[in-house]
């Protein structure tokens, strides 16, 4: 395995600030926002779609500091209900998949997005009970007019362009379980899979290791992100896992994001690099940090010492004492 970082954590640094820190931290591997949400602070993805010699240049400046991209991201809703939104996260997705194929990056990661309940509806609507029985007809229609369309013809593109797609999985959006992970992946095809976040698991109540072998068993894991997340009991009793407050109230929320072994044990950690490589993960751990007790650098710098405590980097030897 090897570990990364999720760059727009840097976007205040330049590209060669940005690569000059990641490599001096000891880290092997950059994820680089391409549009969307992540921003594109350190990839001016119109030029590098035009010009071979500006993709050899920026491969190279990685490449002298020990670097490789292990995906472009791109997170955002191409299945929005507004139309304008929808066509640029389409546009932007299309992009990334093409300059992806042309600079040897395997995976763009991403959302499933999620749509309106209906053909005229202007709001995005995220149903997640069966009753009252029209939270099922919105579902129903998500994801039959909407999601597995839309995510056919990506499936169909990223096919042609040698690429893999990382869907995360994310509450607010269709695609937000192991289940429902398999679900599009079998409507769409095998150029679909996760992005798989641990923290994103903890808070809906799934066991992250558990995720790991019903996702790898099928093949579905195309990318890691490592991030935390701490869940606060008494909070959860007042507010519930899907609580409304803004992230800032950390006092109060039911759960917050946090940097590696900050939200759970070392040994539930290890035991999730474990997993990733018993069922088939052997790629990239790419560190998210979004933190809100620490600074960008020490919380970055915790789950670099973390993470590097309990990585596994060399293939297994033979059994020989079997």
């Amino acid at each position: 395995m090897k570990l990364g970082v999720f760059t727009p954590v840097f976007n205040q640094l330049s590209f060669e600030e940005m690569i000059e820190k990641v490599a001096e931290s000891g880290l092997t591997a950059v994820e680089i926002g391409v549009g969307g949400n992540p921003g594109n602070a350190h990839c001016d993805v119109e030029t590098l779609l035009a010009s071979e010699e500006a993709r050899a240049i920026y491969l190279t400046k990685l490449a002298e500091k020990g670097l490789t991209i292990s995906a472009f991201s791109c997170h955002n809703n191409p299945i929005d209900p507004n139309p304008v939104v929808a066509k640029e996260a389409d546009e932007t997705l299309r992009n990334a998949i093409k300059l992806a194929s042309l600079m040897g990056v395997p995976v763009v990661n991403t959302f499933s997005g999620i749509s309106g309940a209906n053909e005229t509806d202007t709001a995005v609507n995220w149903p997640v009970l069966p009753w009252p029985t029209e939270y099922g007809d919105n579902y129903n229609f998500q994801w039959e007019q909407r999601l597995i369309p839309y995510w056919k013809g990506i499936n169909d593109y990223a096919t042609e362009m040698g690429v893999k797609i990382g869907i995360e999985l994310h509450g607010g959006f269709l695609c937000h379980t192991p289940y429902t992970m398999l679900k599009l992946r079998e409507a769409t095809g095998e150029a679909i899979g996760c992005n798989l976040d641990p923290s994103h698991l903890w808070w809906q109540g799934i066991d992250p290791v558990g995720a790991i072998k019903i996702l790898g068993k099928a093949g579905g894991i195309h990318h890691f992100h490592a991030k935390d997340t701490y869940l606060d009991q008494d909070n959860i009793n007042m507010y519930g896992l899907t609580d409304m407050q803004p992230y800032g109230n950390v006092q109060t929320r039911a759960w917050t994001f946090r940097s590696v072994g900050c939200g759970h044990s070392m040994q539930e950690w290890s035991d999730i690099i474990s997993a990733l490589r018993l069922y088939g993960y052997d790629y990239v751990l790419s560190i998210e940090h979004e933190d809100p007790l620490m600074s960008i650098d020490e919380g970055f710098q915790r789950a670099v010492t973390n993470l590097q405590s309990i990585m596994i980097h060399d293939q297994p030897t033979e059994m020989w004492w079997a």
